[in-house]
Formats: structure tokens, sequence, C-alpha cells
């Protein structure tokens, strides 16, 4: 009389373990799973987004309307390294007048970890991008700018309109970059004042 009732608790006993068991297996999956996800999705970071001629164009393009300073520099540019975070003080200082500051660097695919190293230390407060490897470079650089060869750095100010009012190929001192942001806020102000003054004469 006592042995069916000792089955039936040793099965109670087993069928419990293995659920425990079963429980802990898809704890463990999960937790697995939950890794993989946040590798994926570090795995899958995109780095700056790649530009080649018209991307660059469109991006100019987007910011019509406001003063834009792209910066193009590269990590084996010794020059670039040293004026980036002047660059980062300049876009902080002159953000609340209206500038918006673009970079682009023209790293190799190949040093993509250290644009990333780069960006983590500079924490610039302005979006980067990269050139696009394979296109035809000197297309590009006479595309952005017909005076520029590919001399680094390179610095190209754009007046509201969209137009190229100054730009500075090689290593330049601060006092130049802010006479150049200067000038095109300043165009920028005047031009969006007659544009205006335009519409309110229509």
């Amino acid at each position: 009389m006592m042995a069916f009732p000792r089955r039936v608790t040793s099965v109670s006993i087993l069928m419990g373990c293995l659920a425990l068991a079963a429980a802990a297996c898809v704890r463990a999956r999960s937790a697995g799973a939950g890794v993989t996800v946040r590798a994926e999705k570090a795995s899958s970071t995109a780095g700056p987004q790649r530009l080649d001629l018209a991307g660059y164009e469109r991006m100019v393009k987007s910011y019509r309307g406001k003063a834009l300073m792209v910066t193009f520099w590269a990590t084996w540019c010794e020059p670039c390294r040293d004026e980036y975070p002047m660059i980062s003080d300049l876009a902080k200082k002159y953000a609340p007048q209206g500038l918006a500051v673009v970079g682009v660097s023209l790293d190799e695919p190949s040093d993509l970890n250290l644009v990333h190293e780069f960006l983590d230390k500079a924490h610039p407060d302005f979006p980067n991008y990269l050139q696009k490897p394979g296109i035809d470079v000197n297309a590009f650089y006479h595309g952005v700018n017909p005076a520029w060869h590919g001399m680094m750095p390179q610095t190209v100010f754009y007046a509201r309109d969209g137009h190229i009012a100054r730009y500075l190929i090689g290593a330049s001192p601060q006092a130049a970059f802010e006479n150049a942001i200067r000038l095109i806020l300043v165009k920028s102000d005047a031009e969006n004042g007659q544009s205006k003054t335009a519409a309110v004469g229509e």
C-alpha cells in the first residue's frame, strides 16, 4: 500500500528536477542570446557614414540655410590631429550663433578602428563622415573645392546659400578659423536678411 505513494513521490521529484533543469537551460539560452544580440549590435554599429562626391554634395545641401564649416582630417595627418580639438571647441563656441560643423575623415577602411578610437577620445559634438573607398580621389578633391589637391588638413566654410565663402588648406591658426567663421555667420545673416526683405517686397 505504501509503494504507490512512494512511486508518485519519486516521479514528482524527478519531474520537478527536470523542470528546474529546463528552466535553467532557458535562462542560460536567454542570457546567451542577450550576449549575442549585444555583440551583433556592437559589431553592426557602423562607423562614420561613407561619402562619395555625390553624397558629400547632398550632405552640404542638407545644411542649406545654415553657416557650415566642413573639416577634412585623417588619423595619419598630424596637423589634423593637432587642430581637431580646436575645431571641436570652435564648434561649441559658435553653435549658439548658428554655426554647423561637419568632419570628413580621409582614412582608409582598414583604419576604421583608429578612426573610432580617435573620435572616442575627441568626443566631437558634430557628425563625422568617412570618404568612400574606391572613388576617384582627385575628382573628389576637385569636386569639393577646385583649389584643393589633397593637401591635409583642409577646412571649407559655406555661407547660408551653400556656396564656398572661404577655405583653409594646411595647418592654420585659430585666428584664421575664427575670421572665416565670423565671415560666414555675418554673410549668412546678411543673405538671410535680404531674402526676408525680398519676401516682404513681393
